[in-house]
């Protein structure tokens, strides 16, 4: 099944640490701040600061505007994002300070809770087309900075998706079909996710 989410869907909502706002591009159903299976969302970021607390949860973060940001995990653990599609990935439960490098910047989340689902997060700033194996239990989702993408599926299904539309598969769930949907993706600068269900549930 594929679904097209528009810009019209996304929400604006506040940060958990109350010190700016986020847009939610999708949550697990029944999902909100304090408990959710997984969320996407973009942030603006123009000042330094503490990250929220998201015990529980793991975080991958991709720089899609600006200069970048240094993410000081205070582990031991730096990551510094300078490129477009730079990604970093660490644990909610870090008290990580970021640091801008020079001037605002705009960051892509992926959350999971580490219970539910892991993430699986790829990024590709050249054009090409991605084949992804989509296991019926899991989801994928594919979203572009700069210019349309292609959906293509086993099914024959196919879907345009326009620049900063989110798309959302999964595959249909039977007795008989346990793995699989097919996909293609072209494009460029695009962000594709696939969340799998953690194999302890």
């Amino acid at each position: 099944m594929i679904t097209l989410i528009s810009p019209n869907e996304f929400k604006t909502i506040p940060w958990k640490n109350g010190l700016g706002h986020t847009t939610e591009l999708a949550i697990s159903d029944g999902g909100n701040l304090d408990d959710f299976a997984w969320r996407l969302s973009i942030a603006s970021v123009v000042n330094d600061g503490d990250f929220s607390n998201f015990s529980g949860y793991q975080r991958n973060l991709v720089l899609i505007e600006g200069a970048g940001l240094t993410l000081d995990h205070r582990n031991g653990d730096v990551d510094k994002l300078i490129q477009l599609l730079d990604i970093a990935h660490f644990d909610g439960a870090n008290k990580t300070h970021g640091s801008l490098l020079n001037g605002g910047i705009k960051d892509f989340n992926i959350m999971t809770k580490q219970t539910a689902f892991s993430a699986e997060v790829n990024c590709y700033s050249e054009r090409q087309n991605v084949t992804l194996a989509l296991l019926a239990d899991s989801l994928l989702f594919a979203y572009s900075l700069t210019d349309t993408m292609m959906v293509n599926t086993a099914e024959g299904k196919d879907c345009t998706v326009p620049v900063g539309h989110l798309v959302k598969l999964q595959a249909k769930n039977s007795p008989e079909n346990s793995q699989l949907l097919n996909v293609s993706i072209s494009g460029k600068n695009m962000i594709i996710m696939q969340l799998k269900v953690n194999a302890c549930l």
